[in-house]
């Protein structure tokens, strides 16, 4: 379907031929297609927004050839959480759930990025709302596909949105997220490793898989102008204190070495994970260890996990 006509059968522009207009209600989500990283969503509040997405992708083509096709849907209230889902075609095992921060900005404000920040467990995945993500959506997900021939093994990363105890399905992938995977496996009390290979033999039922009575927080540290423009190649420093710091971990993400030194490379340039007790604890590990990480124009979110409080 041409441009022009696309545009109009979503957002009411007329053309010389008469094709009804629908009523469309904002907000409205624009997704392209294709993998982007997961910056690949808008959130148009009206016809303008929306048509400036719309522009974005196929004119100006900010994502490339992931945005050939776009999805339109309707914009579902409620917040955001994350559910990963181990299985091996027959049986499966739930990871903590958590939330990841998806806006560039403090207050969940700004551009949509590849994600900012998260924590685990979630407060608003309660027992009872699982219950409803395993029977409504994960056990006749699994089921159907096994039984049209192709039963489902590995990784399942449910993506929900949650409103008053209500969950509904955002996205399905077929791997873990990021930056949920930095909170949700330092939480795995179990073999990680054995897990996965009961995953490919069909003996995931035979396999302990065990969470830590804990929570955890992560902090993404970023290049400045990041989810846009941003300057690579920024010296990296950081304090020798960071290894003595129990059940906190450094994941480098957009870093490279210049000169044996480390240098930016990236977007994302490091995600700080922390462990705790409670989840104040865990977030206030997390920060502790940003504060030993520097670069010029280092850019952090200072309210991650604070929904969970």
């Amino acid at each position: 379907m041409e441009f022009r006509r696309l545009v109009t059968m979503f957002f009411g522009m007329r053309l010389p031929i008469s094709l009804g207009q629908p009523q469309t209600s904002y907000p409205q989500v624009i997704k392209a297609s294709g993998l982007c990283a997961g910056k690949g969503v808008f959130i148009a509040l009206n016809k303008g927004e929306a048509l400036r997405a719309v522009k974005d992708i196929f004119e100006d083509r900010i994502f490339g050839d992931a945005g050939d096709e776009v999805v339109i849907e309707d914009f579902l209230q409620g917040q955001e959480a994350s559910v990963f889902v181990l299985t091996d075609g027959r049986k499966y095992r739930l990871f903590l759930p958590a939330q990841d921060h998806k806006r560039i900005g403090d207050g969940d404000t700004g551009k949509n990025t590849g994600g900012m920040g998260a924590y685990a467990p979630a407060s608003l995945v309660t027992p009872e709302v699982m219950r409803r993500v395993e029977e409504r959506i994960i056990q006749p997900t699994l089921k159907g596909m096994a039984e049209e021939g192709c039963p489902y093994t590995g990784f399942l990363y449910v993506g929900l949105m949650i409103d008053n105890g209500e969950p509904s399905v955002v996205e399905y992938n077929a791997r873990l997220g990021d930056p949920e995977t930095q909170v949700v496996l330092p939480l795995l009390k179990s073999d990680f490793i054995a897990a996965l290979q009961a995953s490919v033999d069909g003996t995931l039922e035979e396999v302990p898989f065990e969470m830590h009575e804990k929570s955890a927080a992560t902090v993404v540290i970023a290049s400045a102008g990041y989810p846009d423009r941003y300057v690579t190649g920024k010296p990296i420093t950081i304090s020798r204190d960071v290894a003595a710091m129990e059940e906190c971990y450094l994941f480098h993400a957009g870093t490279a070495i210049k000169d044996g030194l480390p240098v930016t490379a990236g977007g994302r340039v490091f995600s700080v994970t922390a462990l705790g007790d409670t989840l104040g604890e865990s977030i206030d590990r997390a920060y502790r260890v940003v504060e030993k990480v520097g670069f010029d124009g280092a850019y952090y979110r200072t309210d991650i996990g604070a929904k969970g409080l």
